[in-house]
């Protein structure tokens, strides 16, 4: 796929909980100059493969962000990846520069946040997700070529979240 209007894409990744949809969804009222999607919007069992890491998934997003772009603005995609999950996909040329954001927060929050706020009861889906927030937590800046900027959602609201993602990506495309 040949497109002309390459702009760049940014990832809004975490676990589960962590509050990045909520601070997406925040992010769709406002948007002006770049555009959000919702990675869940495509999910569909076919696509659960984490034995090849989503190969096909990522490929499908990055095919849909590519066309989106260009209209002229970047996209901001919300949904749990990492780089190595992207960067080496050949529509990775659809684009500029890959940003990377990750929603983390603490243990204590994360856990009620699945229990209380979700419902969550399965154990193994919350130890995942306290061990991908940890994951985000230790790699964020050992992460090169590809460094990943933590915002921690712990105290704020998701007005307040929105608003720093907002300007993360605004003082990246301005």
């Amino acid at each position: 796929m040949k497109l002309t209007n390459k702009q760049p894409l940014f990832i809004v990744t975490g676990a589960s909980c962590v509050g990045k949809s909520t601070l997406c969804n925040e992010m769709l009222i406002n948007e002006k100059e770049y555009i959000v999607m919702e990675s869940d919007l495509l999910w569909n069992d076919i696509y659960n493969t984490p034995e090849d890491d989503y190969f096909e998934y990522n490929r499908l997003w990055l095919r849909v962000c590519g066309n989106i772009a260009q209209a002229g603005k970047p996209v901001v995609l919300c949904g749990c990846r990492v780089p190595k999950q992207l960067e080496n996909l050949p529509e990775r040329e659809l684009f500029t520069h890959t940003y990377y954001l990750a929603v983390v927060c603490d243990d204590v929050v994360l856990v009620e946040r699945m229990r209380k706020g979700r419902g969550v009861s399965d154990d193994e889906w919350i130890r995942n997700s306290m061990d991908f927030n940890k994951w985000l937590k230790q790699q964020a800046s050992e992460n090169a070529p590809y460094p990943i900027t933590l915002l921690d959602t712990s105290d704020i609201s998701p007005i307040q979240a929105a608003l720093r993602v907002n300007n993360w990506v605004m003082e990246k495309i301005l």
